[in-house]
């Protein structure tokens, strides 16, 4: 796979999911969210308006009662994950991503700066409408047959051949840094949620190098589906990775 990582938010949600059921200690819970980066804190906690050290906010959000985390991934128009509040739900639609904690009515967004990440915690809604998993599963395997057909008929493979590989090549076993104990059917719909994703990406860079508006206009039209089934799934996939 040669784009689309798993998001921050996801990494933040599995792994904050993990720790508070016991299947994750609180380094190894650090470390998964950190990874490649310098560091990451948390901001404007409850009383704690300075940013703290991700390992020190991590104690502070279960001390607040969170019991889980879950995934958001909106687009303007479609508030997938989000149950409000308005200043919370524009921070995340602005980001593209962010997290929910279960139990503990905040959320937290996050934002690179250099080679670190500073999340910012805010009071969010936990009880918000989540896909369930076997429709989402389902939905996004019938948008990637209908995208596949609708791109080759485009004839993007001339244009993008890395689209085509995605789409027909042998799937590749990516490491993406799941939880050890996720359940596999999560682990699928994860994983091909994140294929998806790349897909799209690709798919639409420069246009998908289209020659014409009128190409570009298609393109855009066909990856819509598959883009909004991906989140759906990806976002599924999180709120219930235990589910067998």
């Amino acid at each position: 796979m040669s784009a689309t990582p798993l998001p921050l938010s996801a990494r933040f949600a599995l792994w904050f999911s993990a720790w508070v059921t016991g299947r994750s200690s609180l380094d190894d819970t650090r470390d998964a969210i950190v990874g490649d980066d310098a560091g990451h804190d948390i901001a404007a906690l409850p009383s704690r308006p300075d940013p703290l050290p991700l390992i020190v906010a991590l104690g502070m959000l279960r001390s607040s009662r969170a019991s889980g985390a879950g995934l958001a991934l909106p687009v303007p128009g479609d508030l997938l994950g989000l149950g409000g509040p308005s200043a919370f739900n524009g921070e995340v639609v602005e980001a593209g991503e962010g997290v929910v904690l279960e139990g503990a009515d905040l959320g937290v967004v996050p934002h690179r700066t250099g080679a670190g990440v500073v999340w910012t915690c805010h009071h969010a809604v936990s009880r918000r409408q989540v896909p369930d998993p076997s429709e989402a599963d389902a939905a996004l395997r019938l948008a990637l047959v209908h995208t596949a057909d609708v791109l080759a008929d485009l004839d993007v493979a001339r244009w993008r051949p890395e689209v085509a590989d995605e789409l027909t090549g042998p799937r590749r076993t990516v490491d993406l840094g799941f939880p050890d104990d996720m359940s596999p059917r999560a682990v699928r719909l994860a994983s091909l949620a994140i294929r998806c994703r790349c897909i799209v990406e690709l798919a639409l860079e420069d246009d998908g190098a289209s020659i014409t508006a009128a190409e570009a206009d298609a393109r855009r039209t066909a990856l819509g589906p598959l883009d909004r089934a991906a989140r759906r799934g990806l976002v599924a996939a999180c709120t219930f990775p235990w589910q067998r």
